[in-house]
């Protein structure tokens, strides 16, 4: 179960993360080296998925509850 909800979370973290390098350095450096920073978030998120699970739900209990 831990590896597939880190599998999970370091795909979208990695997703995420690229398309804001892309957005934040441009097209061509974004594509070139962004994935390298979104390979090192990727990475230290999936190992810390359920904390950022946790902080979610306290986040949504704050804005929705």
């Amino acid at each position: 179960m831990y590896r597939i909800g880190a599998l999970i979370a370091g795909i979208i973290i990695f997703i995420g993360v690229w398309i804001y390098a892309i957005v934040s350095w441009g097209f061509l450096i974004g594509i070139a080296i962004g994935w390298l920073p979104a390979l090192i978030s990727a990475v230290i998120g999936g190992f810390i998925w359920p904390l950022i699970i946790l902080i979610l739900i306290i986040l949504a209990i704050f804005i929705f509850g």
